[in-house]
């Protein structure tokens, strides 16, 4: 049983190894269901469920049922931060399908448990080892140096409502915490390749969903969830109802489907075999036809938009060929006439002027500017949304729509707060080029090129839309910016175990 997953530590390793919840499994695995060990264990929790349910009623004696299910889980997830690890970006990517069906438990509440649960992980590992090196770079500063400005705002003297500062710092701060997760948990290759794995076929499932949603329809929970008037005013548009997939809305879907074509771009340029690319060239090609069912404007436009800075940082001769292929042909699909829903408003994302609703957004920021203009430290975090509608509703922020995560961070966090948020994705983005550069590992370069095409993605989606507050996207971005740094710190290692080895 202990040896299902990676251990790391050896003090953890034996603790397991003498424990009697390690003698118990090891006794199940090897069949001996006679064993002392096991009959004591399944006799004690029959008697306990039973007695539970007997005296208190079914729903505690299920609630008792759960919290013998759920003990391990929570154990594992501590000891083995890779279980742990892929349980979150999993969860991630599945929750809000799940929260779609009605299902009344908190589930993002289980998510922020999770990523607690991490947290306590990483903690007690950083205890053992006390290894802070690998947290000296300029992306960690500067995402501390955002964490704290976001916790200042607790004392925002024009913030309408504590409470709403206090619902959203979660979605901050938990989940910026991820990226040290990430950076400290995530020590080899074969562990980075299992995300990457999972990341496309999660990708694959969602982009198979959507497929099924264009061509057979939606289904009952689905449908009843478009029955509200104004979610069917932003869904159903020319005819023609957007797709979402598995994800919380058309724009989470298309930007997802963006991003994981990006990885497969990052991982074709690296040391892959020809069916490798063939199947990665597939799996890009799929992405990016289901992503048009979203009806997605703003993702139309990352595509070239981050092909260019791929070209930038590996020109030469066939890059500028196949660039300018591809230019002539995304030129001509900007401009060929069709009848098909999802081409034409593929097209019109490029022609902004003759969009009411990018015009609508131009007027609500420029009747912000004045607000933004005179508020250094902005209205407060939680001001705008849903959080700022449920705690301050007649505060003059409340019913501002930012359609923009630039705009959020300005109206909420002040100019001040938006100066350090783009130092902050600056600084990330330098430090990614400047690592593509020197990692010498053809795979590592691959990985760190991949992942820094996704932070660039998402960095500049999230202008005209909110790209990285909902889920998946804001766990999966910061999964990204970690390995940029990742990558670099194995490489290192590397080069360093192959001089010493020539050494000798």
């Amino acid at each position: 049983m202990a040896g299902l997953f990676t251990k790391y530590g050896a003090t953890a390793k034996k603790r397991y190894e003498t424990g009697w919840i390690s003698r118990l499994g090891k006794a199940v695995l090897k069949n001996k269901l006679q064993h002392p060990l096991v009959f004591l264990g399944l006799l004690v929790t029959a008697l306990l469920f039973a007695v539970v349910t007997a005296k208190l009623g079914f729903v505690f004696g299920l609630l008792g049922l759960i919290a013998i299910v759920s003990l391990p889980i929570v154990y594992a997830i501590v000891a083995y931060p890779k279980f742990g690890i892929i349980a979150l970006l999993t969860g991630a990517y599945f929750i809000m399908f799940v929260i779609r069906f009605g299902i009344s438990f908190p589930l993002g509440t289980l998510m922020d448990a999770l990523e607690g649960l991490l947290i306590l992980g990483f903690l007690v590992k950083m205890k053992e080892e006390r290894n802070w090196a690998m947290f000296k770079n300029p992306i960690s500063y500067m995402i501390l140096i955002w964490i704290g400005y976001n916790m200042m705002e607790v004392i925002n003297p024009i913030a309408a409502s504590v409470s709403a500062w206090l619902y959203t710092i979660r979605s901050v701060a938990l989940v910026m915490l991820t990226y040290f997760i990430f950076m400290f948990q995530v020590r080899d290759i074969d562990f980075i390749k299992l995300i990457l794995k999972l990341w496309l076929a999660y990708a694959f499932i969602a982009a198979l969903y959507a497929m099924k949603q264009e061509y057979i329809g939606f289904a009952g929970f689905e449908a009843a969830s478009l029955q509200d008037p104004l979610t069917a005013q932003l869904y159903f548009i020319d005819g023609h109802w957007r797709k979402f997939s598995i994800f919380s809305d058309p724009v989470a879907f298309a930007y997802n489907m963006v991003t994981a074509s990006m990885v497969c771009v990052g991982l074709i340029w690296g040391p892959t075999t020809k069916n490798q690319k063939i199947v990665l060239g597939c799996l890009i090609a799929f992405y990016l036809t289901t992503m048009l069912y979203s009806g997605t404007r703003g993702a139309y436009v990352l595509v070239p938009v981050v092909m260019i800075l791929f070209a930038i940082l590996n020109y030469n001769k066939q890059v500028l060929v196949f660039g300018i292929i591809g230019a002539v042909l995304f030129g001509l699909l900007i401009v060929m006439p069709s009848t098909n829903p999802n081409i034409v408003r593929f097209q019109t994302a490029f022609k902004p002027s003759d969009d009411a609703s990018f015009n609508v957004r131009k007027m609500n920021q420029k009747k912000i500017q004045p607000y933004i203009q005179t508020h250094p430290i902005g209205g407060g975090l939680g001001a705008t949304g849903i959080w700022g509608q449920r705690f301050a509703p007649n505060s003059y922020l409340a019913n501002f729509p930012p359609d923009s995560g630039y705009v959020r961070v300005a109206v909420e966090l002040g100019w001040v707060g938006l100066l350090i948020f783009c130092i902050l994705m600056f600084t990330i983005l330098k430090q990614g080029i400047v690592n593509f550069y020197r990692i010498k590992d053809r795979l590592l370069k691959s990985i760190c090129l991949a992942s820094l095409l996704v932070v660039f993605a998402l960095n500049f989606g999230n202008y005209p839309q909110e790209a990285i507050v909902q889920f998946p996207s804001n766990i999966y971005f910061y999964l990204a910016i970690a390995l940029i740094n990742i990558t670099y710190r194995m490489d290192v290692e590397k080069q360093a175990k192959t001089l010493a080895a020539n050494a000798n």
